[in-house]
């Protein structure tokens, strides 16, 4: 399943890379034209398959069974944050971290009751590329990848390693186990941001030039836990929010998944 996944990154890198001839003028979007075709495809998607898988799950699981599962796929994604943290010189948020995940995976029922936000005990969001990004390692040229939406040539490295090194999936030996965890928590992420596309779809003249302005913003804000050194170019459009619950991937479930902690929504926005 590691390889299987970091396979088809690796395919949808090259897919990209094979279409630099479509330059454009923002440098830090020179596969303009091969990535609006990208991000078109990915929207569709969504709107004829996932979304409305969405809708359904939400309309037919309660509220406080929706935030459990949340729970539970964050607790499981908090012992890899913790590893990044400590790579990124924060041992401090590391074992933060790593109790968290004690706290949650006893006291919290396997973590599906966040018992550690209860105690003080605060919810990061770290990968490897922002652990990349921490050393020095540059953005490289922006891309949108088949499935998995907004990234950049060294997300897109950092994300294959975090698939290649902590993937609990894996370890589930009963493939229509895994396969059936694997979409509970993309179809669970996806029915938290249906309430996330109002604020998208009014803020935006220009969907794709939002997204990728926005998705650059905030990786760089994550990589600097939100203390940005101040940037020369102003060029880009303001780092606005779509309004949505808690703390989520960068990784765009079809460049949706774009939503901060600090959100004053409910969840769904309901």
């Amino acid at each position: 399943m590691k390889i299987r996944e970091s396979g088809f990154l690796l395919l949808s890198l090259l897919l990209v890379l094979s279409g630099c001839a479509s330059t454009g003028g923002n440098p830090t979007d020179p596969w303009e034209g091969v990535n609006r075709k990208v991000f078109v495809f990915n929207d569709k998607l969504d709107t004829y398959a996932l979304k409305p898988v969405a809708q359904g799950y939400q309309a037919v699981t309660p509220l406080p069974a929706r935030t459990n599962i949340s729970n539970f796929f964050g607790n499981v994604e908090d012992v890899w944050i913790g590893v990044n943290n400590l790579l990124q010189g924060k041992p401090k948020d590391g074992a933060s971290d790593f109790g968290r995940f004690a706290v949650n995976s006893t006291i919290g029922i396997l973590g599906f009751f966040d018992i550690a936000s209860e105690i003080g005990l605060e919810k990061h969001d770290e990968d490897f590329g922002q652990t990349l990004g921490r050393w020095g390692v540059g953005d490289g040229p922006y891309m949108v990848l088949p499935l998995f939406g907004s990234s950049t040539v060294r997300d897109t490295g950092g994300m294959i390693v975090d698939r290649l090194t902590y993937n609990p999936n894996s370890l589930i030996k009963r493939i229509p186990v895994r396969n059936g965890l694997t979409a509970t928590k993309v179809v669970n992420l996806r029915a938290q941001l249906l309430g996330a596309e109002r604020a998208l779809d009014e803020a935006a003249l220009d969907k794709y030039v939002f997204m990728r302005n926005f998705h650059l913003q905030r990786r760089r804000s994550l990589i600097y836990d939100g203390r940005p050194p101040r940037e020369d170019d102003f060029s880009a459009a303001p780092l606005v929010e779509p309004q949505g619950p808690g703390m989520l991937s960068q990784r765009g479930l079809f460049d949706l998944v774009l939503v901060d902690a600090s959100s004053p929504m409910p969840v769904d926005g309901e």
